[in-house]
């Protein structure tokens, strides 16, 4: 498992109940977390006093009980690199902490390369791995469907301190925009995505990951520069084994580029038990 080491405004504190008791800054929260299957051995004052718990519906969704004021924003910071944290509808927060994990790794190949880097975040989000790259001196393009979470990424470099970094913000479906750079003949030297389980695109495409996500890597594959760095894919999706994104790597990185492909899970470590938490998937190719 690849854990993400090195937070300190972030911890999971305790796991049990099909939930996880969570700091983020001076904030705690209690979410749910399907991967929690054991029980919580003591549950004691710090899980009944929190700022907000989110309550999963039996119908689906949920809602927030916030038992405390929490501002409508406030900034955790992991080293250099600062997020704006903000509880959302869905229970998440704007940032996947597990992922620090990845940042750490893209930021010393990127350092290490000695040469300019040019990185494609794909399912981009509020942009914790363009805030990473760009951190380490590469030349970013961050796309992402939705205009509420490029403009939360664009908030994150600047809190970063990296404005005027070279990092361009584009909102756009990722398909049409990965078949438009097939077009202008534009290169990449990284790439990484995040792709949901479902979706739907612009003109009612449907994506569904265990039939799409081989087909997107393949049309990705015509945007890779002739040196490239690294290739990576993170997944949340329920039941997909690393093994297959090893073995998608391998049948299309692998044969051009030779190189280096490992994949597992990606998870946290959990304070009061010493374990860690499973909370999701990736694979990586490096040259």
């Amino acid at each position: 498992m690849y854990v993400a080491q090195g937070w300190q405004d972030y911890e999971v504190i305790d796991t049990g109940g099909g939930e996880k008791l969570e700091r983020w800054g001076d904030v705690i929260l209690r979410r749910p977390d399907p991967q929690i299957i054991w029980p919580i051995e003591r549950e004691d004052g710090q899980w009944r006093n929190v700022h907000g718990h989110y309550h999963r519906s039996s119908s689906g969704g949920g809602q927030w009980d916030m038992k405390k004021q929490l501002p409508d924003r406030w900034t955790i910071s992991y080293d250099q690199l600062k997020f704006h944290i903000r509880p959302t509808n869905f229970k998440h927060t704007g940032l996947f902490p597990e992922q620090a994990a990845n940042w750490r790794w893209m930021m010393d190949k990127i350092a290490s390369a000695g040469r300019p880097i040019s990185v494609l975040n794909l399912f981009a989000y509020t942009g914790g791995a363009t805030v990473a790259a760009a951190s380490a001196g590469a030349q970013v393009v961050h796309v992402d469907a939705a205009k509420g979470m490029v403009q939360w990424a664009k908030e994150n470099a600047a809190l970063s301190g990296l404005s005027d970094r070279p990092i361009r913000y584009i909102t756009d479906d990722v398909f049409k925009f990965v078949q438009r750079e097939q077009r202008r003949g534009n290169k990449y030297d990284a790439i990484i995505m995040d792709p949901p389980s479902y979706g739907r695109g612009p003109s009612g495409e449907t994506w569904k990951l265990e039939q799409s996500l081989y087909p997107f890597l393949e049309s990705c594959m015509s945007i890779v520069s002739d040196n490239p760095l690294f290739m990576l894919i993170n997944s949340y999706t329920t039941g997909i084994s690393p093994t297959v994104l090893n073995n998608m790597l391998t049948m299309t990185m692998k044969p051009k580029y030779g190189g280096l492909i490992s994949a597992g899970e990606i998870g946290l470590p959990i304070t009061r038990s010493g374990m860690n938490l499973p909370c999701g998937i990736l694979g990586r190719w490096e040259s």
